[in-house]
């Protein structure tokens, strides 16, 4: 099993996958480990000063006034953990809880939180045995940090609330953690604030989003060109020398994409009659530009997500001087708005995509193919309603792009008067994700079938790989009507799991 090994810094995208998807092991490096001890020195010393410090000795947030004795410290940290652990809805996925309490700990091993390098180990033995607590979907501001999730998380280290086990059963958490011999936790002065305050879980969802648009936008630029060949267009709009003339890194690698795919097509610029198109429709021309507009609003992204992992976000924080400072370092702000972005991002893709489609459909704009691609039009419906699923989920997928970061609610007194709605971001974002999926699906099902009916015509050798493989991953081609959702699902399936790309790229080579 892969092992990921957390110091004081370092960890990449690719160890949060590795974690929260691969069941990555997890190990503590003895730089970590220094680290935690040192930074825990500094705070043991100010526990023992009369001096009030916010976190160490004063209640928090609007309550931060009051000055904690040391017989109610520990007091004070497990109660922070029960009172924030008040998240109500549906539970949130695996990978995003582990994702977030690896991301935790990451912060916690740089050795500017203050918690002791037990706690610390005992978060990386939940991760290695397989514990995922119960975390549930509304509760975070996204400013603070991820406040309800990470407190259900922590809640778990104290061996209370509950959790799901490696085989999927949710049971008590200190159940299961007597069951796999972890020591649940007894926090001490700052421990149960360090592990609250974090853009964990948004960030942890942003790294994940990622991933898997990198893998859609290729699709989607396969899709696209599965159209135009379909729809008889032609590649001429997709000359490197057109887009380097707008110099966009997104759109030059979407038409080069694209251009690969469709290599030694036998499709691409014929006409139906005597009178070839002039251009064609902007749904299918300007696909390199929509896309490649996706594109480099993920490079942003990605780089917005690179600072925040090399980031310690924590409040207050230890700095290596012995200071103990408050800070607004916890403000999802950044990773906010690239999840806004990104969803806005992921529904124009989706729109282009379904407008592709209807086009597929529509014997009047389709150059020739039969209505809705039926068997029989009239006794048969062919594809008709596919194209309505496929428009209902683009419309979800405009009111996902309606910005949460754009709204600010007051909490805590009036104390966290401005907050990030970061949380929400990501959670629609994932939504988003999921929905695009199935619309590239719809149109992957459609331009495959489309092309199967151009009797006569050879597709490109790309192109007829997608094909071949769709056809054996169980989506049926060309024939009179039958129970279509299925053929959707596997189409979907075919897609979400990267059989597209590689069925193409075995032929192309790697897209960009």
């Amino acid at each position: 099993m892969h092992t990921v090994v957390v110091g004081t810094s370092g960890v990449t995208a690719s160890d949060v996958l590795a974690v929260a998807r691969a069941d990555a092991r997890i190990e503590l490096s003895e730089e970590a480990l220094t680290a935690l001890a040192a930074a825990r020195g500094i705070v043991d010393a100010l526990a023992a000063k009369p001096d009030p410090v916010y976190g160490v000795s004063t209640g928090f947030g609007a309550l931060a006034t009051r000055h904690i004795s040391q017989e109610l410290r520990t007091q004070l940290q497990r109660n922070i953990v029960r009172s924030h652990a008040a998240g109500m809805g549906p539970r949130v996925e695996r990978e995003v809880v582990r994702a977030l309490m690896f991301l935790r700990l990451k912060t916690v091993c740089s050795g500017h939180t203050g918690v002791r390098p037990e706690v610390a180990q005992t978060m990386a033995d939940l991760l290695n045995a397989g514990i995922t607590p119960v975390v549930h979907e509304y509760g975070s501001l996204g400013c603070s940090g991820d406040l309800a999730p990470l407190s259900h998380c922590a809640l778990t280290l104290m061996g209370e609330g509950e959790a799901e086990g490696p085989d999927g059963v949710v049971r008590p958490a200190g159940e299961l953690l007597a069951g796999h011999g972890i020591a649940p936790v007894e926090l001490r002065e700052k421990e149960g604030l360090a592990l609250l305050n974090g853009t964990d879980g948004m960030l942890g969802m942003l790294l994940m989003a990622l991933a898997d648009l990198d893998t859609l936008y290729k699709s989607a630029d396969i899709t696209a060109a599965l159209s135009l060949e379909a729809l008889l267009g032609t590649d001429k709009v997709l000359a490197p020398e057109l887009h380097a003339i707008r110099p966009h890194p997104g759109q030059g690698a979407s038409a080069a994409n694209m251009l690969a795919v469709l290599k030694d097509s036998g499709l691409t610029g014929h006409h139906q009659d005597d009178a070839p198109r002039v251009q064609d429709a902007y749904s299918v021309r300007c696909a390199p530009q929509v896309a490649g507009a996706g594109r480099d609003t993920l490079a942003h992204a990605r780089l917005v997500a690179e600072r925040e992992l090399a980031s310690a976000v924590d409040n207050p924080v230890v700095l290596p001087d012995g200071r103990v400072e408050s800070n607004g370092n916890f403000h999802g702000a950044p990773v906010a708005y690239v999840l806004d972005f990104l969803a806005i991002a992921a529904a124009d893709l989706a729109s282009i995509a379904e407008r592709r489609t209807d086009r597929l459909l529509d014997k009047n704009r389709s150059h020739g193919l039969p209505p809705f691609l039926a068997d029989d039009a009239g006794v048969d419906s062919g594809l008709m309603i596919a194209q309505y699923t496929q428009a209902a989920l683009v419309s979800e997928m405009k009111r996902l792009a309606v910005p949460a970061s754009a709204d600010s609610i007051p909490s805590s007194a009036m104390q966290e008067d401005h907050v990030s709605m970061g949380w929400s971001a990501a959670r629609k974002l994932r939504t988003a994700v999921d929905n695009l999926t199935r619309v590239l699906a719809i149109e992957l099902y459609a331009a495959t079938r489309a092309i199967e009916l151009r009797e006569g015509l050879t597709p490109a050798p790309a192109s007829q790989a997608a094909i071949t493989a769709l056809r054996k991953a169980g989506a049926e081609g060309p024939g009179p009507d039958r129970f279509l959702a299925p053929d959707l699902a596997a189409a979907d399936a075919f897609l979400r799991d990267g059989r597209l790309l590689a069925a193409v790229e075995s032929v192309t080579g790697p897209l960009a």
